[in-house]
């Protein structure tokens, strides 16, 4: 189906910037539903299911930050992709959106057509299907099944955003191997990327603190990326 009918929820209290980012979004067949503020955009998630939420994070009522929290909080929307919009004075916001578990954000003023290739990215990382390989991934007492997506601390299941989820296994899948936040990015995000590297950061010390498991074992490699030790921890 690509891109067609993906419904798509844009929060955004600028007018303009709203009707222009629309506009795009149905240029490229998407399906393009709105909201001004935080509450009414919390309304349209549970009502509209939409496939991926642009977020403004300035929104009067509720800001962005605290739909972000809201939404990664019911189990139902734990996984959907949330793309920010941020303005280049709100890095410690940014920041703070993508620990509350935003997946990618895009800095004001931005081009609409670069901010669709976000989408398309996000969207295209959320579908892919397991690529060759076994589809089960085994490390110490954790297990990703691919095909279920789904991964366990032993008996456990932990919830993990879609984002988490792709850094998670290709770390797995290149374990024993130093890997730059460059590759991360352009691997887990699917762009190629310019610009702060502080999203692979942020998502792997998520990815520690829903899986203490990780804590010792993915080691940051001193001005390169990130490595997960090769042999599997005991447990």
């Amino acid at each position: 189906m690509g891109t067609s009918h993906k419904k798509i929820l844009v929060v955004e209290d600028d007018q303009d910037i709203l009707q222009l980012v629309k506009l795009y979004l149905e240029k490229e067949g998407f399906r393009p539903i709105t909201a001004m503020n935080g509450l009414d955009a919390l309304k349209r998630v549970k009502e509209d299911k939409p496939d991926l939420v642009v977020l403004d994070l300035m929104l009067p009522e509720m800001d962005g930050l605290e739909v972000c929290k809201r939404i990664r909080s019911v189990p139902d929307t734990a996984m959907l992709p949330i793309l920010m919009l941020t303005a280049k004075a709100e890095e410690s916001d940014t920041i703070v959106g993508l620990e509350l578990g935003a997946d990618d954000y895009v800095t004001k003023p931005f081009s609409p057509k670069a901010l669709v290739a976000r989408v398309k990215a996000l969207l295209r990382r959320v579908e892919r299907q397991p690529d060759g390989g076994s589809d089960l991934h085994r490390y110490g007492t954790l297990t990703m099944n691919l095909g279920r997506h789904e991964v366990r601390l032993g008996p456990q299941e932990v919830p993990l955003t879609a984002k988490e989820f792709s850094l998670l296994e290709h770390l797995l899948r290149h374990r024993g191997r130093v890997l730059t936040r460059e590759v991360l990015l352009n691997a887990v995000w699917g762009y190629d990327y310019y610009g702060t590297t502080r999203t692979v950061d942020v998502h792997i010390r998520r990815l520690k603190q829903k899986l203490p498991l990780l804590e010792e074992a993915i080691v940051s490699v001193k001005s390169l990326g990130y490595k997960l030790k090769d042999s599997d921890v005991s447990g």
